[in-house]
């Protein structure tokens, strides 16, 4: 949750605060909340407090930042203060219920003197309200309609919520921020309460946004559905609904004054503006139907389709595709545009990421199954001729190599001013990239084909001699640890703790200092899959035909997906799903909360590497010999 700080209408509400009862105290930068959480900033000023970003200290080995909503309870009749404390919990009580990526994730929850805070998922990016004020002209229809049908798919969430339905009752621009990603959060549920038939209370939401009933103090499903036509016709109009007269949004049509507007989303929108509830849309569910039917005939789908909906049912349809003359079994790397990607017709390519042409390729003598690392212009990456090859990007053109006595089949990586990279003949190598020399190696007693993962201090890899190292920048072994069976997965490191997969169908968590076993993870055949992380959720496949999904904490299971073939490419999470390929050639979409498949794209050929994803556009590779961009 984040809030501009500077925004227009700040200064005021921080004067009504100081008007209540003398000067509200902001916290300091530097104070620490209950032993855990480190105030950074000021995000954002509210009626009853602040909103700050902090950093959680419980995890010192990464940042991690939290929005921290606070509520000054100043009140001097006691009884009122208890209701605001009780009201405030009732947020917190809403919340923690809620799982959903436009809904911010509950942390924490505690009360400290007269103040109350709420510890929640920080959003980083900009209300609507800063939107339109930051912009003189209406906002772009398409944009407009990927935004509601987001807004609805979060409402037909809330509206059936069990045990009981959930009314947001203040949808307006200020309550709709739109992270980095241009995907919608719906935040602030202050007001947000437990829907009951014929339940009456007092009128409660914002001038302008509010439908009729809600001035009489009554609140349907349809009351969120009123408010939401009102914020669209804001957005698509620039004309502000609070200085209007109540309920007058007939008397200033969107394309009168807006006529690059649609007649389909004018009708939408006077639909859900409709005075008497029963003459609007039935559900958000119908009304985001509307929204997505309008998309489609619009163009405007494929960018919608990059949100938290479902659209398995739909057919997916690549962007582009690129065919090679032989099989793609790594993965593409995208830089500044440009999509890199080998093949094992000894060539590396570069392609326009945006249209699939062809730039350049760059012969090699072997197979390239190494992703490349793009470090200071150049393309690191090894080839099955036993060579690593530094190549300008731009170009094509060779920089430098470097020959080992084995094929190299990992991805290497760039830190220190050194390339680190394993080879087949046994060693990991540590070559300096300013004279093109070996600084030193690490010899183990099988094929390393593990990339390696590289910390502050220290680097980690795996080997197809059943061990896993860890060594320091000076290629001094820290230690050892010996799995059963190789380990051709490339590790990751999180809050001190190595993860990695064994072809032993164990998925290890070893004590990054020490390499002791936190805990083991039994899986039912061998992996060779490269584990991705989001937030505490561990996501990696196996060859059992399953990708699971546990905790990185405990190991727990919190779900897992059943493939029609074993998962031989490594996972990609991006945004709220995860993608990855299996050895029949599917290559899957499914939700990184609930593991339940989202849509999948059938390939030729088994896929054995990563996707890579920028700008809601997903590129794969498969040994059918082509590279495919799909749409998120």
């Amino acid at each position: 949750m984040q809030l501009s700080p500077d925004q227009p209408g700040t200064r005021r509400i921080t004067q009504s605060l100081e008007n209540q009862s003398g000067p509200v105290l902001q916290l300091q930068s530097g104070t620490v909340l209950v032993d855990r959480y480190q105030i950074q900033d000021v995000v954002g000023v509210g009626g009853m407090g602040s909103v700050y970003r902090a950093r959680d200290l419980h995890f010192p080995n990464v940042i991690k930042l939290v929005a921290i909503k606070e509520m000054i309870n100043q009140a001097p009749d006691p009884l009122i203060r208890e209701t605001i404390v009780k009201n405030f919990e009732r947020e917190a009580n809403i919340l923690v219920t809620l799982n959903h990526p436009s809904i911010p994730k509950i942390y924490d929850f505690f009360t400290t003197d007269n103040r109350s805070y709420l510890v929640l998922e920080f959003i980083n990016g900009h209300d609507l309200e800063a939107v339109l004020k930051s912009s003189l002209e209406p906002i772009r229809e398409d944009q407009v309609i990927m935004w509601a049908i987001q807004i609805c798919d979060v409402l037909e969430y809330l509206h059936t919520h069990k045990p009981e339905p959930i009314i947001f009752r203040d949808i307006k621009p200020s309550n709709i921020m739109i992270n980095q990603n241009n995907d919608v959060v719906l935040v602030d549920f202050g007001i947000a309460k437990m829907f009951k038939m014929g339940q009456k209370g007092t009128m409660i939401g914002t001038e302008g946004y509010s439908p009729p009933e809600q001035y009489r103090g009554e609140a349907t499903l349809q009351t969120d559905i009123y408010a939401l036509g009102a914020t669209m016709h804001h957005l698509l109009t620039h004309r502000d609904p609070r200085l209007e007269a109540p309920f007058s949004f007939a008397d200033r049509p969107i394309h009168q004054i807006n006529p690059a507007v649609s007649a389909e989303i004018e009708t939408i929108v006077n639909t859900a503006l409709e005075y008497n509830p029963a003459d609007r849309f039935a559900s958000a569910a119908d009304m985001k139907l509307a929204l997505i039917t309008l998309a489609k005939r619009t163009g405007a789908l494929p960018r919608a389709a990059s949100t938290s909906l479902n659209f398995a049912s739909q057919e997916v349809k690549p962007l582009w595709s690129f065919e090679c003359e032989d099989e793609i079994r790594g993965t593409p790397v995208v830089e500044s545009g440009m999509l890199y990607v080998g093949a094992y017709d000894n060539n590396l390519y570069a392609l326009d990421a945006a249209k699939g042409q062809f730039a350049w390729k760059f012969a090699t003598k072997g197979g390239v199954v190494s992703r490349p690392f793009m470090a200071e212009g150049n393309l690191f990456f090894g080839s099955e001729d036993n060579k690593l090859y530094v190549v300008q990007a731009r170009s094509g053109k060779l920089a430098w190599d470097f020959e080992t006595n084995g094929p190299i089949r990992c991805s290497p990586k760039v830190a220190e001013g050194h390339v680190f990279f394993g080879s087949d003949d046994g060693d990991l190598y540590a070559v300096n990239i300013s004279t093109y020399q070996k600084s030193w190696s690490i010899r183990t007693e099988g094929a390393v084909r593990s990339s390696p993962f590289l910390t502050k201090d220290m680097i980690y890899f795996g080997c197809e001699a059943n061990e896993f190292v860890c060594s320091d920048y000076r290629g001094m072994v820290k230690w050892r640890y010996l799995t059963k069976r190789p380990v051709t997965s490339s590790p990751l490191v999180s809050d001190g703790i190595v993860y990695f997969a064994s072809q032993d169908a164990n998925f290890y968590a070893l004590d990054a200092k020490s390499g002791w076993v936190i805990w083991r993870f039994r899986m039912g055949k061998g992996s060779v899959s490269s584990p991705a992380l989001l937030e505490n959720s561990l996501v990696f496949g196996s060859a059992d035909n399953y990708l699971y999904c546990v905790d990185k904490s405990s190991s727990r299971e919190l779900w897992r997906y059943k493939c029609e073939h074993q998962v031989s490419g490594s996972p990609l999470i991006y945004k709220d799903a995860v993608y990855f390929g299996t050895a029949n050639g599917i290559f899957y979409a499914v939700d990184v909360k609930t593991g339940r498949q989202r849509w999948k794209f059938m390939t030729a050929g088994p896929i054995t590497g990563s996707a890579t994803a920028i700008n809601d556009v997903i590129y794969i590779g498969s040994t059918d010999h082509k590279i495919y961009a799909l749409m998120a």
